[in-house]
C-alpha cells in the first residue's frame, strides 16, 4: 500500500528573468515586467509530497520532523531572502518558477529516501502553479 504526505513551506526571494541568449528587447518582450533589471520578489509556497508505504510500527510514510528538517536544511535556509539569480544552479538556466520547481524536487530527490519524492508544487502568486514529478 503506497500513502500520500503533503506538507507545505513558506520563503520569500527575489529573481530577474534574464537570458543573455536574447536581446535586452527580445528579453523585455518574452519577461515583460518580471525582467526588471532590479528585479522583483515572490512569496513562493512550496509544496512537498511524499510517497511510500506506511511504516508499520509509526503508521506515518515519513516523520513530519524529519521532513521538516531536511526541507529547512536543504531548501528554505538556501533560499529564503535571497536573490536565485545569485544562486550557483541559475548560473546557466533562467530563474523561472518552472525552473525552480524541479530544482528543488532534484535537491529533495535523494535527501528524503527511503521515502520517495512524488511531487514539488510552488505557489508563485494566487494564480500561478508549478509542479514537477520528475517525469
Amino acid at each position: 500500500m503506497i500513502a500520500y504526505f503533503t506538507r507545505a513551506y513558506t520563503f520569500s526571494a527575489s529573481h530577474r528573468l534574464h537570458t543573455d541568449a536574447l536581446s535586452s528587447g527580445a528579453n523585455r518582450t518574452t519577461y515583460g515586467k518580471c525582467n526588471n533589471p532590479y528585479g522583483h520578489g515572490h512569496n513562493y509556497r512550496v509544496e512537498v509530497t511524499v510517497a511510500g508505504p506506511i511504516d508499520s510500527e509509526t503508521g506515518m510514510v515519513i516523520n513530519m520532523a524529519t521532513l521538516d528538517s531536511i526541507v529547512r536544511t536543504k531548501i528554505l535556509d538556501r533560499f529564503d531572502h535571497m536573490n536565485l539569480n545569485l544562486d550557483p544552479l541559475f548560473a546557466s538556466q533562467v530563474s523561472t518558477t518552472e525552473n525552480l520547481t524541479i530544482e528543488i524536487f532534484n535537491i529533495l530527490f535523494d535527501a528524503l529516501k527511503p521515502a520517495r519524492l512524488h511531487r514539488i508544487r510552488i505557489e508563485e502568486t494566487e494564480n500561478n502553479f508549478f509542479e514537477y514529478t520528475g517525469s
